[in-house]
Order: structure tokens, then C-alpha cells, then sequence
């Protein structure tokens, strides 16, 4: 007994070292998960509150922690152009159908590329690949645009770019990975069509892939203003970013040509506008992340797993 109880006692101080060794570690892992949030957030924080100080404190470093000289002439200079709000609208709608046709698109595409049964589908995958390495370039592309009648269209912002290969990739591997072959076997005994099988078996089951995607596919559309510069002219198509770019440089070139106090004004509210602009861009697209939240790290490791 003597024995069996200091075998006993011996493997309870070795649970009780491990039990130990196992706090200090995950107190290890919770102060670099504090610090590299710390790290991710300052910046966005450091903006904010940047853009209701004054530009002068923010120049010299005075401004860390909260806003000095608190002023909100930034905004009221900005929100003063009346085209921001047609920057919102147009901005809102590309958004909003640009993200319905990219999901439908590159899903319809994923899927069919996932079935083994498609006829040619090596060949349409390596087709698809390549266009990720090589592309007509510029001006072929802006020829083709103006040829198909969409320069300066509505339709140019949602639908010549709406296919995205590295989509259609991530989606056809979770729709390998993530959907048996089974359920279609299943399916196509109780008369189920391609169509019908898609529709109410597939995408139910695929709602963290199309989330991840319509994020995605959502902030391209909201921060892109190269398509728009390129092959827009009507200034009431113009996207928010390309809008608020163009704001930027008038300021800059004001506050540049200008002299004496007038020049300081100027070159003060640019400065200041600078982060108010970041704000005004940024902020209604990062509300969109609390909703996909849960599908996003599912979504980000479904493009490492090998086919």
C-alpha cells in the first residue's frame, strides 16, 4: 500500500506541474493575443480620434490616446460637397448588385467545376487558371468595354469584372471537401434535376462560403475606384472612393497654390481631412464584418485544404 499510495501521490504532482505549466502558457498565449489586437486596432483608433483633433497636434505628436483640440471642421468641410451623396448611392448599388451577380457567377462556376461528371472540366479549370496569371491588359479591355456599348454604363462597374477566379477556386474546393457525393446519388433517386439539386441541397449547405464570399466580393466593390476612373466620365456615376480621391487632390492643390493665412486654412482643413475621409469610407463597410464573423475563419481555411 505504501508503495501504491507514493506512485499515486507522485503522478497527482505530475498532473499537478502540468496543470501549472498549462496556466503559464495560455497566460503566455492571452498577453500576445492582447498585444497583437493592440497592434491591429491602435491604427484604426489612432484615425479616429486623429480626425476630430486638431492637425497641428496630430503634426507634432501630441495626440495619442484622445483627441486634442477638439474640432469637427474635417467633417463639416467634407460632408459640404454635395456629390458625396451621390458617391454613397452609386457606391451602395454597385455594392449591393455587383455582390448579388459575383455570387452567382462564381458559385454557379465553383459548383460546376466541383462535379466530376463535367465534360472537359481539367481543361475549363486550367482556362480559368490562366487568366489569374495572364490578361488582355488595359487597352484591349477598355476596346472591349466600349465595343459591348458599356463605357460610361452603370453596368460597367458590376459586370465585365464580375468573375473572380480565386473565388470560384476557394468555392470549388469547399464544395469537394464539404459536399458528399451521396446526397446527389440520393437526390437523383427521388428525380432530383441538376438545377433542383443545386438550388435546395447545395447552397442550403453552403451559407459560409457564400457569406466569406459576398464579404469579399462586397469590399472590392466598395473600395474600387480604377475601373471607375478608367471607364467612367459622368461625374453622377462616380463611386464614393473615386468621389472623395478627387477631393484630396482639389484640397491639396488649393492649400499649394494659395498664400498667407488663407494657404494655412487650406492646407489645415486638407490635413484634417485626410483621416476624416478614411472614416467616411471605411466605417459603413466594416459593419458588414459582425455578420459574417462566424463564417469568416471557416471561410479563410476552406482555400489551404488541398484538392
Amino acid at each position: 500500500m505504501g508503495v501504491l499510495e507514493a506512485a499515486v501521490n507522485k503522478n497527482m504532482g505530475k498532473v499537478k506541474n502540468n496543470r501549472s505549466s498549462d496556466r503559464v502558457m495560455e497566460m503566455v498565449m492571452y498577453v500576445f493575443a492582447v498585444m497583437f489586437l493592440v497592434i491591429l486596432i491602435y491604427p484604426l483608433y489612432f484615425i479616429i480620434i486623429a480626425s476630430f483633433s486638431d492637425p497641428s497636434a496630430v503634426a507634432n505628436g501630441q495626440v495619442w490616446l484622445f483627441p486634442k483640440g477638439f474640432t469637427l471642421d474635417g467633417y463639416q468641410e467634407l460632408l459640404r460637397h454635395e456629390n458625396i451623396w451621390i458617391g454613397y448611392r452609386n457606391t451602395i448599388l454597385y455594392t449591393a448588385v455587383g455582390t448579388a451577380i459575383g455570387l452567382i457567377v462564381n458559385i454557379s462556376a465553383a459548383y460546376a467545376l466541383s462535379r466530376k461528371d463535367l465534360v472537359g472540366r481539367k481543361f475549363l479549370s486550367l482556362f480559368f487558371i490562366f487568366t489569374m496569371f495572364f490578361s488582355g491588359g488595359l487597352i484591349p479591355t477598355f476596346l472591349t468595354v466600349r465595343d459591348f456599348h458599356l463605357y460610361d454604363t452603370f453596368l460597367v462597374m458590376v459586370l465585365p469584372f464580375s468573375v473572380i477566379v480565386y473565388d470560384i477556386i476557394v468555392a470549388r474546393t469547399f464544395f469537394q471537401s464539404s459536399i458528399p457525393g451521396d446526397l446527389w446519388e440520393a437526390a437523383q433517386i427521388d428525380g432530383c434535376g441538376n438545377l433542383r439539386y443545386f438550388v435546395q441541397v447545395v447552397l442550403p449547405l453552403s451559407k459560409a462560403i457564400i457569406a466569406v464570399l459576398g464579404l469579399w466580393i462586397a469590399v472590392g466593390y466598395w473600395n474600387s475606384y480604377f475601373n471607375a476612373l478608367i471607364y467612367l466620365k459622368n461625374p453622377n456615376l462616380y463611386p464614393l472612393q473615386l468621389i472623395l480621391r478627387n477631393i484630396l487632390i482639389t484640397n491639396q492643390m488649393q492649400s499649394g497654390m494659395g498664400t498667407g493665412e488663407a494657404a494655412q486654412i487650406a492646407l489645415r482643413l486638407a490635413n484634417l481631412m485626410r483621416y476624416s475621409v478614411i472614416i467616411v469610407a471605411t466605417v459603413p463597410i466594416l459593419c458588414l464584418y459582425p455578420f459574417v464573423q462566424k463564417y469568416f475563419n471557416q471561410g479563410v481555411m476552406i482555400g489551404a485544404v488541398k484538392e
